[in-house]
Protein backbone atom coordinates (compact mmCIF):
# COMPACT_ATOMS: atom_id res chain seq x y z
CA UNK A 1 0.00 0.00 0.00
CA UNK A 2 1.28 3.44 -0.90
CA UNK A 3 2.13 5.71 2.05
CA UNK A 4 -0.28 8.54 2.77
CA UNK A 5 2.55 11.01 3.29
CA UNK A 6 5.83 11.58 1.51
CA UNK A 7 8.73 14.04 1.67
CA UNK A 8 9.10 13.81 5.44
CA UNK A 9 5.74 15.16 6.60
CA UNK A 10 6.25 15.85 10.31
CA UNK A 11 3.57 14.83 12.82
CA UNK A 12 3.49 15.70 16.52
CA UNK A 13 1.50 13.32 18.73
CA UNK A 14 1.13 14.50 22.30
CA UNK A 15 0.86 11.92 25.05
CA UNK A 16 2.35 9.20 22.85
CA UNK A 17 3.80 7.10 25.68
CA UNK A 18 1.01 4.51 25.48
CA UNK A 19 -2.63 3.76 24.79
CA UNK A 20 -4.30 5.75 22.04
CA UNK A 21 -1.33 8.08 21.65
CA UNK A 22 1.06 5.22 20.97
CA UNK A 23 -1.34 3.60 18.50
CA UNK A 24 -1.73 6.92 16.65
CA UNK A 25 2.03 7.50 16.52
CA UNK A 26 2.63 4.01 15.13
CA UNK A 27 -0.10 4.31 12.50
CA UNK A 28 1.08 7.71 11.30
CA UNK A 29 4.64 6.40 11.04
CA UNK A 30 3.48 3.31 9.12
CA UNK A 31 1.85 5.66 6.65
CA UNK A 32 5.01 7.67 6.03
CA UNK A 33 4.99 10.47 8.60
CA UNK A 34 8.04 11.49 10.61
CA UNK A 35 6.62 11.31 14.13
CA UNK A 36 7.52 13.43 17.13
CA UNK A 37 6.70 11.28 20.16
CA UNK A 38 5.73 13.69 22.90
CA UNK A 39 5.75 12.77 26.58
CA UNK A 40 5.88 14.45 29.95
CA UNK A 41 6.46 12.00 32.80
CA UNK A 42 6.48 8.59 31.14
CA UNK A 43 9.84 8.64 29.37
CA UNK A 44 10.08 4.84 29.34
CA UNK A 45 6.73 4.54 27.59
CA UNK A 46 7.74 7.15 25.02
CA UNK A 47 10.99 5.30 24.38
CA UNK A 48 9.02 2.10 23.79
CA UNK A 49 6.85 3.93 21.27
CA UNK A 50 9.95 5.34 19.58
CA UNK A 51 11.61 1.92 19.38
CA UNK A 52 8.44 0.30 18.02
CA UNK A 53 8.33 2.87 15.22
CA UNK A 54 12.02 2.45 14.43
CA UNK A 55 11.79 -1.35 14.52
CA UNK A 56 9.15 -1.13 11.80
CA UNK A 57 11.41 1.05 9.68
CA UNK A 58 9.72 4.34 10.54
CA UNK A 59 11.21 7.67 11.59
CA UNK A 60 10.61 9.25 14.99
CA UNK A 61 12.13 11.41 17.70
CA UNK A 62 11.11 12.10 21.30
CA UNK A 63 10.30 15.48 22.86
CA UNK A 64 9.37 16.29 26.45
CA UNK A 65 7.04 19.04 27.63
CA UNK A 66 4.39 19.77 30.23
CA UNK A 67 1.58 20.77 27.89
CA UNK A 68 -0.27 22.80 30.53
CA UNK A 69 2.79 25.10 30.60
CA UNK A 70 2.86 27.68 27.81
CA UNK A 71 6.58 28.15 28.37
CA UNK A 72 7.40 24.46 27.92
CA UNK A 73 5.12 24.14 24.89
CA UNK A 74 6.71 27.20 23.29
CA UNK A 75 10.15 25.68 23.88
CA UNK A 76 9.03 22.42 22.24
CA UNK A 77 7.76 24.25 19.18
CA UNK A 78 11.01 26.21 18.94
CA UNK A 79 12.80 22.85 18.74
CA UNK A 80 10.38 21.64 16.08
CA UNK A 81 10.97 24.77 14.00
CA UNK A 82 14.74 24.53 14.42
CA UNK A 83 15.02 20.84 13.53
CA UNK A 84 12.18 20.37 11.01
CA UNK A 85 11.22 23.84 9.80
CA UNK A 86 7.49 23.22 10.00
CA UNK A 87 4.79 20.79 11.09
CA UNK A 88 2.25 19.04 8.89
CA UNK A 89 0.14 17.21 11.46
CA UNK A 90 -0.72 17.76 15.12
CA UNK A 91 -2.61 15.21 17.20
CA UNK A 92 -3.65 16.65 20.56
CA UNK A 93 -3.97 13.44 22.54
CA UNK A 94 -2.33 14.16 25.92
CA UNK A 95 -4.76 14.49 28.79
CA UNK A 96 -5.61 13.47 32.32
CA UNK A 97 -8.50 12.15 34.40
CA UNK A 98 -9.17 13.08 38.02
CA UNK A 99 -12.66 11.72 38.62
CA UNK A 100 -14.85 12.64 41.56
CA UNK A 101 -18.41 13.65 42.29
CA UNK A 102 -19.06 17.38 42.16
CA UNK A 103 -19.30 18.11 45.89
CA UNK A 104 -16.21 16.01 46.59
CA UNK A 105 -14.10 17.39 43.74
CA UNK A 106 -11.26 19.64 44.81
CA UNK A 107 -10.52 22.91 43.08
CA UNK A 108 -7.06 21.54 42.31
CA UNK A 109 -8.42 18.48 40.50
CA UNK A 110 -10.86 20.60 38.53
CA UNK A 111 -8.20 23.09 37.49
CA UNK A 112 -5.54 20.47 36.68
CA UNK A 113 -7.83 18.58 34.34
CA UNK A 114 -9.00 21.74 32.58
CA UNK A 115 -5.49 23.17 32.30
CA UNK A 116 -4.13 19.94 30.82
CA UNK A 117 -6.98 18.78 28.61
CA UNK A 118 -8.11 22.07 27.08
CA UNK A 119 -5.22 24.35 28.08
CA UNK A 120 -2.65 21.99 26.57
CA UNK A 121 -4.74 21.63 23.43
CA UNK A 122 -4.87 25.43 23.16
CA UNK A 123 -1.11 25.94 23.58
CA UNK A 124 -0.13 23.15 21.17
CA UNK A 125 -2.65 24.25 18.55
CA UNK A 126 -1.33 27.82 18.72
CA UNK A 127 2.20 26.55 18.15
CA UNK A 128 1.18 24.30 15.27
CA UNK A 129 -0.95 26.91 13.50
CA UNK A 130 1.89 29.44 13.66
CA UNK A 131 4.22 27.00 11.90
CA UNK A 132 1.59 25.90 9.38
CA UNK A 133 0.62 29.45 8.48
CA UNK A 134 4.26 30.47 8.07
CA UNK A 135 4.93 27.53 5.74
CA UNK A 136 1.77 28.27 3.70
CA UNK A 137 1.26 24.58 2.98
CA UNK A 138 -1.78 23.94 5.13
CA UNK A 139 -1.94 21.14 7.64
CA UNK A 140 -4.16 18.88 9.71
CA UNK A 141 -4.97 18.98 13.41
CA UNK A 142 -6.84 16.20 15.17
CA UNK A 143 -7.97 16.68 18.76
CA UNK A 144 -8.80 13.69 20.92
CA UNK A 145 -12.04 14.43 22.73
CA UNK A 146 -14.33 11.89 24.44
CA UNK A 147 -17.92 10.73 24.49
CA UNK A 148 -17.95 12.22 28.01
CA UNK A 149 -17.70 15.61 26.35
CA UNK A 150 -20.83 14.84 24.32
CA UNK A 151 -23.19 13.15 26.80
CA UNK A 152 -21.51 13.85 30.14
CA UNK A 153 -20.63 11.22 32.71
CA UNK A 154 -21.30 10.99 36.43
CA UNK A 155 -18.18 11.72 38.44
CA UNK A 156 -16.52 13.52 35.54
CA UNK A 157 -17.65 17.14 35.79
CA UNK A 158 -14.08 18.28 35.16
CA UNK A 159 -13.22 15.75 32.46
CA UNK A 160 -16.54 16.10 30.61
CA UNK A 161 -16.27 19.89 30.70
CA UNK A 162 -12.73 19.77 29.34
CA UNK A 163 -13.59 17.40 26.51
CA UNK A 164 -16.73 19.31 25.62
CA UNK A 165 -14.50 22.37 25.41
CA UNK A 166 -12.13 20.48 23.10
CA UNK A 167 -15.00 19.82 20.69
CA UNK A 168 -16.13 23.47 20.70
CA UNK A 169 -12.51 24.62 20.37
CA UNK A 170 -12.10 22.33 17.35
CA UNK A 171 -15.05 23.90 15.56
CA UNK A 172 -13.93 27.47 16.27
CA UNK A 173 -10.35 26.94 15.08
CA UNK A 174 -11.57 25.04 12.01
CA UNK A 175 -13.61 28.08 10.98
CA UNK A 176 -10.76 30.48 11.65
CA UNK A 177 -8.13 28.65 9.58
CA UNK A 178 -10.04 26.90 6.80
CA UNK A 179 -8.88 29.70 4.46
CA UNK A 180 -5.29 28.70 5.25
CA UNK A 181 -6.02 25.08 4.28
CA UNK A 182 -5.59 23.95 7.88
CA UNK A 183 -8.20 21.34 8.71
CA UNK A 184 -9.15 20.83 12.35
CA UNK A 185 -11.21 17.85 13.49
CA UNK A 186 -11.87 15.90 16.66
CA UNK A 187 -12.25 12.23 17.49
CA UNK A 188 -14.37 11.22 20.48
CA UNK A 189 -13.54 7.71 21.69
CA UNK A 190 -15.89 5.77 23.94
CA UNK A 191 -14.56 2.97 26.13
CA UNK A 192 -11.21 1.94 24.68
CA UNK A 193 -9.09 -0.98 25.88
CA UNK A 194 -6.14 0.91 27.37
CA UNK A 195 -4.17 0.75 30.60
CA UNK A 196 -6.63 3.24 32.08
CA UNK A 197 -9.68 1.08 31.40
CA UNK A 198 -7.89 -2.15 32.29
CA UNK A 199 -7.49 -0.86 35.85
CA UNK A 200 -11.27 -0.57 36.17
CA UNK A 201 -12.30 -3.28 33.69
CA UNK A 202 -14.63 -5.23 35.97
CA UNK A 203 -16.47 -2.10 37.15
CA UNK A 204 -16.73 -0.57 33.68
CA UNK A 205 -17.94 -3.85 32.17
CA UNK A 206 -20.68 -4.28 34.76
CA UNK A 207 -21.86 -0.68 34.41
CA UNK A 208 -21.57 0.07 30.70
CA UNK A 209 -21.17 -3.02 28.52
CA UNK A 210 -24.92 -3.47 28.11
CA UNK A 211 -25.11 0.06 26.65
CA UNK A 212 -22.55 -0.67 23.92
CA UNK A 213 -24.39 -2.22 20.94
CA UNK A 214 -21.19 -3.85 19.67
CA UNK A 215 -20.78 -5.49 23.10
CA UNK A 216 -17.06 -4.84 23.47
CA UNK A 217 -14.56 -2.11 24.24
CA UNK A 218 -12.70 -0.56 21.34
CA UNK A 219 -9.02 -1.04 20.58
CA UNK A 220 -6.56 1.88 20.43
CA UNK A 221 -5.83 0.97 16.82
CA UNK A 222 -9.48 1.54 15.92
CA UNK A 223 -9.19 5.12 17.13
CA UNK A 224 -5.82 5.53 15.41
CA UNK A 225 -7.31 4.50 12.05
CA UNK A 226 -9.79 7.37 12.23
CA UNK A 227 -7.12 9.85 13.30
CA UNK A 228 -4.87 8.84 10.41
CA UNK A 229 -7.75 9.22 7.97
CA UNK A 230 -8.63 12.70 9.25
CA UNK A 231 -4.98 13.77 9.11
CA UNK A 232 -4.59 12.58 5.51
CA UNK A 233 -5.62 13.96 2.14
CA UNK A 234 -8.35 11.32 2.04
CA UNK A 235 -10.26 13.68 4.38
CA UNK A 236 -9.41 16.80 2.37
CA UNK A 237 -12.97 18.18 2.50
CA UNK A 238 -13.62 17.45 6.18
CA UNK A 239 -13.07 20.09 8.84
CA UNK A 240 -14.76 21.15 12.07
CA UNK A 241 -16.20 17.68 12.68
CA UNK A 242 -16.19 15.39 15.70
CA UNK A 243 -16.11 11.72 14.75
CA UNK A 244 -17.36 9.39 17.48
CA UNK A 245 -15.63 6.00 17.86
CA UNK A 246 -17.66 4.21 20.51
CA UNK A 247 -19.20 1.00 19.19
CA UNK A 248 -22.60 2.68 19.09
CA UNK A 249 -22.63 3.78 22.74
CA UNK A 250 -23.96 7.29 22.06
CA UNK A 251 -26.03 6.67 18.93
Amino acid sequence: MEPLWENGTVALVTGASGGIGRAVALDLARNGAMVIVHYNKNEQGARETLESIQNEGGSAVMMKAEISSKEEVDQMFCKIKKHFGTLGILVNNAGMIKDGYLLMMSEKNFRNVMETNIGGCFFCTQGAVRLMCAAKRGGAIVNIASTSGIVGQKGQANYAASKGAVIAFTKAVAKEYAHSQIRVNAVAPGFIDTRMTKANRELLTSQYMEWIPMERFGQPEEVANVVTFLASSKASYITGKCIVVDGGLTM
